[in-house]
């Protein structure tokens, strides 16, 4: 493939993960996220040659990240009532990889926390990420995670089970806690989920 073809297929392939409704194509195609991405990969491949899909990442909008930065938060009113779960992805350099909301129905704070938390860890895991940070203002979820805090709750052991899993899949992780004004943005994207935000 010729240089010019080979710029012009990165092009095509980050303008697509600027642009793309994820969770439109999801609910369209009934597919996973992961799976979405794994269809323009391929579409990409098929166009432009596999080469150009392994390519150097770019560090505009990376097909696949090394490490991660995520700020997570749950929010429910009522507690239990209305909650959402928020979470924003960074690269190592403080630039937006994905911002992520999920409207959760009728949950306790702490689901939701939990729930935010899985929510961008597999999002994480989708991206190809081999060390994650996460940052929570969640004491219970932090110091659980940590093995601190037994997790006693059912609910919350069904989650805990999940999130575990999924953390395992990193070569390098950890989860600390974080004062709740230096988690606004994810606080507000997890009353964005609420108010029905897309």
């Amino acid at each position: 493939m010729s240089t010019s073809k080979r710029e012009l297929a990165k092009q095509f392939i980050e303008d697509l993960q600027d642009t793309l409704d994820v969770e439109l194509t999801i609910k369209k195609l009934k597919i996973t996220e992961a799976d979405a991405r794994d269809i323009l990969r391929e579409m990409a491949a098929r166009l432009f040659g596999a080469a150009v899909v392994e390519s150097p990442k770019s560090s505009r909008s990376p097909l696949s990240l090394d490490s991660v930065v995520i700020h997570v938060d749950g929010a429910s009113r009522g507690n239990p009532g209305l909650a959402g779960a928020g979470a924003i992805l960074k690269d190592t350099q403080g630039r937006v990889v994905k911002k992520l909301r999920r409207f959760l129905g009728e949950a306790t704070n702490n689901v939701a926390e939990y729930e935010a938390l899985l929510m961008s860890l597999e999002e994480a895991q989708a991206l190809g990420c081999k060390s994650v940070k996460v940052f929570a203002d969640s004491e219970l979820v932090v110091k659980q995670i940590k093995g601190i805090y037994r997790v006693k709750n059912a609910s919350l052991k069904i989650i805990y089970v999940k999130v575990m899993k999924v953390v395992r899949t990193f070569d390098k992780f950890t989860i600390s806690h974080v004062m709740r004004e230096k988690n606004s943005e994810a606080d507000k994207l997890a009353n964005e989920a609420i108010d029905g935000v897309k």
